[in-house]
């Protein structure tokens, strides 16, 4: 009988010390707030570079499970609208990013802090040293993304022209060059490519003129209309008015699955 009340015992405790365990490795899902972009603006596009290679670290970013776009519900819905608007100018929008949990901001963190991996340094920072990545906040330890209620996207003319894929490994384009020079985005031109580190980016720089300089503010019109707010560093950069999770920085995994 103490063998097997022994026994006993040493199964409760390891049944004990298992179940938290399990419980911690269990992947975190959406709040009910959050929607897939998709099933409130089938028409907006969606090109979702951190779920591929094609962005400034190089390679799928953490968390990005599937290439799709997750908002808030207020922050999707706010798109439809402007997506209404633009629909009747001949335009559609494109997002790039959304929803961006906090385990992609964290590889983000350690990729800067590797001074040696520059594999894509010619695209996407040509004229800015890694090692001034933070100084210059490009890279920083917290993103709006994180929210819910912040994306990254662009206009393109309907209807769309085709885009080819990425390869790993072709030639690089610094992405301030001429439009018809960098990687071939079919957005309309925006005097930068997406995810560009340089002042070129910054939505107000005088240096963007012309037909550039009518495609942001046509962007940016329509976002501010439709309640949203720009990043003033980076044109494609726009957060819900009044976001519904101001101080909430969510870690679920880029998925529908996780939607409920």
């Amino acid at each position: 009988m103490p063998i097997f009340r022994a026994l006993a015992v040493t199964l409760t405790v390891l049944a004990a010390l298992t179940v938290p365990a399990t419980a911690q490795a269990a992947t975190p899902t959406a709040p009910r707030e959050f929607v897939a972009l998709s099933d409130v603006a089938p028409s907006i596009l969606q090109d979702i570079r951190y779920a591929t290679r094609h962005n400034f670290v190089g390679q799928r970013i953490d968390g990005y499970v599937e290439p799709t776009c997750i908002l808030t519900r207020q922050a999707a819905e706010g798109l439809r609208q402007a997506q209404s608007q633009l629909r009747k100018k001949g335009y559609t929008l494109k997002v790039y990013d959304c929803y961006r949990p906090q385990r992609a901001v964290d590889h983000f963190v350690r990729w800067a802090k590797d001074l040696a991996d520059e594999k894509m340094k010619a695209e996407f920072y040509p004229n800015v040293a890694k090692d001034r990545l933070f100084e210059d906040g490009y890279i920083a330890e917290k993103s709006g993304h994180s929210r819910g209620s912040t994306m990254d996207l662009t206009v393109v003319k309907l209807p769309p022209r085709f885009q080819r894929p990425y390869f790993p490994g072709e030639p690089l384009k610094p992405c301030f060059a001429p439009q018809d020079q960098r990687f071939p985005d079919n957005m309309v031109d925006m005097g930068t490519g997406y995810d560009c580190f340089d002042p070129l980016a910054h939505t107000d720089n005088p240096a963007i003129t012309g037909v550039a300089r009518q495609n942001r503010d046509l962007l940016r019109t329509t976002m501010i209309t439709a309640g949203f707010h720009n990043l003033p560093e980076e044109w494609w950069h726009y957060t819900l008015d009044g976001e519904p999770f101001p101080d909430t920085y969510f870690d679920f995994p880029v998925s529908r699955c996780g939607l409920r």
